[in-house]
């Protein structure tokens, strides 16, 4: 039976807590098991069976041990002294864990300090570790004065995603399915035209539904591909505090647990930051500029890994662009402020990549976009005018496949999937497990993107 995630939220019992954090993985699951066999809540046995589940991922997330860190950093940075990751690690700036009483580091860690700590960006001698792309940034910037200028953006994407499995010996030719993500016909997206699938039998999710994909099966060994037109078509708004209407809709401001949960010290943060403001807009604009201006980027594990994400990142002060996201459409929503989520696919060519973003609504202007993650690389590299920007505003190149959270395929998966929380590269699965997920290449290619005149 496919554990349902409503039971994260579940306490953990002390003795199973004590053995996750030292990271003691077969005794572990051998102290589950005992609970199993006894007569226990439902709720407390699904949250155990679902604990299964989670640490079976995290030597996959954390496999690097200090030497092989240590190594990584010398071949990044030339000289590189224990000490100094000790007092890395001191500081919360790589992340790493316990496996079996023994540090491990996550394994992006290295591009993670890299990518968010100019310090140490600057100090790479190694072509291969450079994550700044000068030119990348200058195109983001070009997008954004454009859109002022002309007070719109529209862009016509052609886009082919294609899934590649690596099966162990004796699958090749077993048959697996697969969930590719495709756009979801709302919001900006205009004028979808699916081009090509790799089979014929695919099946092709409802145009709106709030994780689109397509659905096809065949054997393991052949790669799995769409191929499909759009068109993204955003607009360039200043929203202004001033001309907010005095009614406001209430709609998507409930609870959604596990993440989007109104905890106790989620109001507490509520509170501090939006203080006596009673302004729709000058609430989300309090809390952007909070989450932009005095949290960290940083990479994450999977989401499945972290009870409430949202209050994960609240507590921690760090977060990349989903767990970003999921804190300020949480936060808004205590505030009265409707606010929802949104994601998929960045496919500035050149640049592609997963992405989460958020959308907040305010009378008389509708739905407004709020990219937090975007908006705090801009804060932190000191570039206020694209900071105000993710204020309100999206760049037209997004791929968005998913306009709820935590919502289930229109076909579901009989397994759990990798990431049961959003759809951005894909999932598959045989008929008795899921695919590994280091048997899995997900690759976004942008054929091609032309601004519409």
């Amino acid at each position: 039976m496919k554990p349902d995630l409503k039971y994260l939220s579940v306490p953990l019992p002390e003795d199973v807590m004590k053995l996750k954090y030292y990271g003691d993985l077969e005794r572990l699951n051998r102290v589950i098991d005992l609970k199993l066999e006894k007569e226990i809540p439902e709720a407390l046995r699904m949250r155990l069976l679902l604990e299964k589940e989670i640490m079976a991922l995290w030597p996959i997330y954390y496999p690097f041990s200090q030497a092989q860190a240590l190594k990584r950093l010398r071949d990044a940075f030339g000289e590189f002294g224990e000490e100094e990751l000790e007092a890395l690690r001191d500081r919360d700036a790589v992340e790493w864990t316990y496996i079996n009483g023994e540090v491990r580091y996550r394994k992006n860690f290295l591009a993670n300090l890299v990518k968010t700590r100019p310090a140490y960006e600057k100090r790479v001698v190694n072509p291969a570790y450079r994550y700044h792309d000068a030119e990348i940034d200058e195109k983001r910037e070009l997008t954004m004065r454009r859109m002022k200028e002309t007070g719109e953006a529209r862009v016509r994407f052609h886009i082919r995603t294609t899934l590649r499995i690596r099966p162990t010996k004796g699958r090749e030719r077993e048959e697996v399915t697969v969930h590719l993500p495709i756009p979801i016909e709302d919001a900006q997206v205009k004028a979808f035209r699916l081009l090509a699938v790799s089979r014929p039998d695919a099946e092709i999710a409802p145009p709106d539904y709030p994780q689109r994909t397509v659905r096809m099966t065949g054997p393991a060994e052949q790669p799995f591909f769409v191929e499909y037109t759009f068109e993204n078509h955003v607009r360039y708004v200043k929203p202004d505090p001033a001309l907010a209407l005095s009614q406001q809709p209430s709609f998507y401001t409930e609870e959604y647990p596990p993440h989007i949960a109104f905890t106790p010290y989620l109001r507490m943060l509520c509170d501090e930051i939006v203080g006596e403001e009673k302004n729709p807009i000058g609430k989300a604009r309090k809390i952007y500029d909070y989450i932009t201006g005095k949290m960290m980027y940083s990479f994450m594990r999977g989401y499945i890994t972290m009870p409430n994400v949202s209050e994960y990142g609240a507590s921690c002060m760090k977060g990349d662009c989903g767990v970003l996201a999921l804190l300020f459409i949480t936060l808004c929503r205590i505030a009265g402020v409707p606010a929802r989520w949104q994601s998929g696919v960045y496919i500035a060519p050149g640049d592609e990549g997963m992405h989460d973003w958020a959308q907040f609504y305010a009378a008389p202007y509708g739905w407004l976009f709020a990219d937090l993650s975007f908006g705090n690389s801009a804060y932190h590299h000191g570039n206020m005018e694209q900071w105000d920007f993710y204020f309100g505003n999206l760049d037209p190149y997004r791929m968005p496949a998913n306009s709820e959270y935590q919502h289930d395929f229109f076909r579901p998966m009989r397994h759990l999937r990798y990431d049961p929380y959003d759809n951005q590269d894909g999932e598959a699965e045989y008929g008795d497990m899921r695919v590994p997920i280091g048997q899995m290449d997900t690759t976004h290619e942008v054929l091609d993107a032309a601004w519409i005149d």
